[in-house]
């Protein structure tokens, strides 16, 4: 098996046949053949070689070939020599997300900035589009997508299904339903690698990690719907809990309880994009408050180990992990921002007040020389815990945003792991090569899973 880069052309010839530069001949191993099989994503379509003298590696697709497998698009892109007198064009990358479908400009809501990114940089090395649920015709299996014109506008064109899906679904609400949990089997099915399956459960994570000897150490005592006795001995033994949805984002919904002996309990919280801060004489009316303006969905909450973080100016500061799966199927760290909690809040989200930093403004204020041996050993401890998930995960997972704390003793801490990280930090000016890495890391793991693998990755 071979694979060669190539540049695809067009020629309105009606018959099905295609037009070989020598050397992309004697790449594909087809010198001397007289036929072929061309293969587009779930397409295949035979057709007549016919060798022309041009030099560099050239590929003509007459119209009966490029109409029969659906090719997008001139241009450069791979081709793959699988088993005797196949080739494989492609890789056909499949970007999954929805949005309003009324909207031509901004079709994927506000993840079409992201996406038209990606595809900006894919169409360099692939056919990559980007498609909704409603877009896929599974009786004669293809999808109406949306490619990228020369002009950067969206223009839909009809494709099979691709080699590879890479799933930016936006909303928890989104992946549960019944129509999304039948796609995802039917790509697999299909044999398609279809990454990343859905969000996580923030429980399922702790459970998990809490019973492995080897990221254990990094992840507070949790426990999933505590009782009122459970979060009171958390309290007294740590004095500080952050109780929180399981299926919660952005930090909305979470409380940073407090226990401060002869001076009384204490839950920090958002409101209406406000911080607020309560007080209260015992325990027992700091509860009935939390079930009054919650009732039966506490059920739904996680009681967790406050950890005294490092901090700057009295703010407390945790980071953002960015993992990705690179072109070799391993996980390495591609960009870390660090967060500072803005003035009373109960977290570091920057919708609440909080502020970016780069990891070394915050770690060398925090640890002097001992900085970058400080973010070395978290870079390692962030690998380990993504080998972790991925290891105890039964679906294909690509990229993880991790939330994580640095206590002042250096000891490192995994509050969040999410399967579809935001990409906040990345509008820092000092992590725009970062953002740029992370797409580069997205689309070599798509040549990965596709097994459009490149020599040099």
């Amino acid at each position: 098996m071979s694979l060669t880069y190539c540049n695809v052309h067009f020629t309105q010839e009606p018959e099905r046949v295609v037009y070989l530069s020598g050397a992309l001949m004697k790449n594909l191993k087809l010198s001397g053949k007289k036929s072929v099989h061309l293969r587009l994503g779930g397409e295949r379509v035979p057709a007549a070689v016919k060798r022309i003298n041009k030099t560099g590696k050239h590929l003509y697709l007459a119209n009966g070939v490029r109409k029969g497998i659906k090719i997008p698009k001139q241009g450069g892109v791979y081709l793959r020599s699988l088993q005797e007198g196949e080739v494989q064009i492609g890789p056909l990358i499949g970007v999954l997300s929805d949005g309003p479908a009324s909207s031509r400009a901004n079709p994927f809501g506000s993840r079409t900035g992201f996406i038209r990114q990606l595809m900006r940089q894919g169409s360099k090395m692939s056919y990559i589009f980007a498609f909704t649920p409603r877009d896929i015709n599974w009786d004669n299996e293809t999808i109406n997508g949306y490619f990228l014109n020369e002009a950067g506008r969206f223009v839909r064109k009809r494709v099979p299904l691709p080699d590879v899906v890479y799933n930016r679904l936006p909303s928890r609400r989104a992946e549960t339903s019944p129509l999304i949990n039948q796609l995802r089997d039917r790509f697999v099915r299909r044999r398609i690698p279809f990454f990343n399956w859905s969000f996580f459960n923030k429980s399922d994570i702790y459970r998990l990690l809490e019973r492995d000897p080897t990221v254990s150490r990094y992840v507070p005592e949790s426990i999933m719907s505590p009782t009122p006795e459970q979060i009171k001995d958390m309290l007294d033994r740590h004095s500080l809990v952050y109780y929180k949805p399981n299926s919660g984002s952005l930090g909305n919904g979470i409380y940073r309880l407090s226990y401060i002996p002869k001076s009384g309990y204490y839950a920090r919280y958002r409101k209406n994009g406000h911080n607020a801060l309560l007080r209260f004489n015992s325990f027992a009316s700091l509860m009935r408050t939390l079930q009054a303006r919650h009732g039966r969905s506490l059920r739904g909450y996680v009681a967790q180990q406050g950890i005294r973080l490092i901090e700057i100016d009295g703010c407390p500061i945790d980071f953002r992990f960015h993992m990705h799966k690179n072109g070799r199927n391993q996980w390495v760290v591609v960009g870390i921002g660090a967060k500072k909690a803005g003035k009373g809040s109960v977290t570091t989200h920057l919708k609440n007040g909080g502020s970016l930093l780069t990891p070394d403004q915050a770690l060398n204020r925090a640890f002097g020389s001992r900085a970058d041996e400080v973010l070395r050993h978290a870079k390692n401890a962030a690998i380990t815990l993504a080998e972790a998930i991925e290891s105890h995960h039964q679906h294909l997972i690509g990229e993880i945003g991790f939330d994580i704390g640095i206590d002042r003793d250096e000891r490192v801490w995994m509050f969040e792991a999410n399967a579809k990280p935001g990409r906040s930090i990345f509008k820092h000016p000092s992590l725009r090569a970062e953002g740029k890495a992370s797409i580069d890391h997205i689309l070599e793991h798509c040549l990965y899973l596709s097994k459009f693998r490149r020599r040099d990755g």
